[in-house]
């Protein structure tokens, strides 16, 4: 969770740090040529897009890691979100911006993210599949998606903090975080790169494959 946090942060640090500014500093326009009114709409949206997600994890952490874990279940997850997802995509308006939520449509992106308690659901994924329902722009979704994000995973890492300094083998975590930073900010990267000019659809693809390989490989063993 906190090399995921870190390489969020990192790449979006413009973003946070206009963020800071719409509240604190002096009213310009970012380089998403929104002005602090706007910047400080979105934080709004953002925060009540996190509210959902908080609540559930809250309630539901400690059953997180035993329920609904049934592979076929998660096979099943994987393919009908990859539909979801492709269907999203081909007829989503696409002409909303970060700004252009309403306050029901960013609880309900959130709503869907509360669903990534699922070990089939993704959360950027179902977060980024409701906000393309919801007519944002496919880069719009996706940065909204990771945003939202940013409170609830610096909030599961102060949770299991204390598991961490209490952890037998400091260095292993040390490269998991270290390998989760790069390589979330390496998928970060060519995510928001991709999705500028493309769709969503090598991702659709992937999510069919996979679950058809768990249901298959099950069969086999059945």
């Amino acid at each position: 969770h906190l090399g995921t946090l870190v390489a969020v942060v990192a790449y979006f640090w413009r973003d946070l740090t206009g963020f800071i500014l719409a509240f604190t500093g002096p009213h310009v326009t970012n380089s998403e040529g929104e002005r602090p009114e706007v910047r400080r709409h979105i934080v709004v949206l953002l925060f009540l897009a996190t509210i959902p997600g908080a609540i559930a994890g809250f309630l539901l952490e400690k059953n997180a890691n035993t329920l609904f874990r049934a592979p076929q279940q998660v096979a099943i997850e994987l393919i009908v979100l990859g539909v979801l997802l492709g269907l999203a995509d081909w007829f989503s308006s696409g002409r909303r911006g970060i700004k252009d939520p309403t306050i029901l449509s960013a609880i309900g992106i959130g709503l869907a993210q509360s669903l990534a308690l699922l070990p089939g659901v993704s959360r950027s994924g179902i977060t980024i599949t409701v906000a393309l329902l919801l007519g944002l722009e496919r880069r719009e979704a996706a940065r909204f998606s990771f945003l939202m994000s940013i409170p609830l995973i610096a909030g599961a890492g102060v949770l299991k903090f204390k598991e961490i300094l209490h952890s037998p083998d400091h260095l292993a975590l040390a490269g998991g975080f270290a390998a989760a930073a790069l390589s979330g900010f390496a998928a970060i990267s060519i995510l928001m790169r991709w999705v500028q000019k493309h769709r969503y659809t090598p991702f659709v693809v992937y999510r069919w494959v996979l679950g058809g390989f768990v249901l298959l490989n099950l069969s086999r063993f059945q």
